[in-house]
């Protein structure tokens, strides 16, 4: 019987509609309080190296990322859209394992038509 290897697998972790309470915008009614931003999050990770076990110290904890997304978020006055999506991708990509991020927010309350939003995507630069 011919040893058959398994087939890869692309594995990822996901945080979808984290809704916030952010100070954010340029606007001075901005200013005046926080305002909704819902996060989204998609870390690619490296292929598994070994058998999980069931054990949580051997996976990414994804406590780690939504409680560090919670802190930015109120850590102070973002004046775009653009800067907390670069801060949170700061956050993914530090964590051991992530070689991929894709961050979203977007502002639910901006409009009563649409939500707005901005979204990146970055990867881990090769030896970092």
């Amino acid at each position: 019987m011919a040893h058959e290897m398994a087939p890869a697998m692309e594995r990822r972790i996901v945080i979808r509609d984290f809704r916030l309470k952010v100070s954010i915008g340029i606007h001075d009614f901005e200013k005046d309080g926080p305002q909704t931003v819902v996060v989204n999050v998609d870390l690619l990770l490296e292929p598994a190296g070994a058998a999980h076990d069931d054990k949580i110290g051997n996976v990414l904890n994804y406590d780690v990322v939504h409680d560090g997304i919670a802190a930015l978020a109120k850590s102070r006055h973002f004046n775009l859209q653009e800067t907390l999506v670069e801060v949170i991708l700061d956050l993914c990509l530090a964590q051991p394992g992530v070689i991929e991020a894709r961050v979203s927010t977007e502002k639910p309350d901006v409009y009563k038509d649409c939500r707005v939003g901005y979204e990146a995507v970055r990867r881990r630069v090769a030896g970092g």
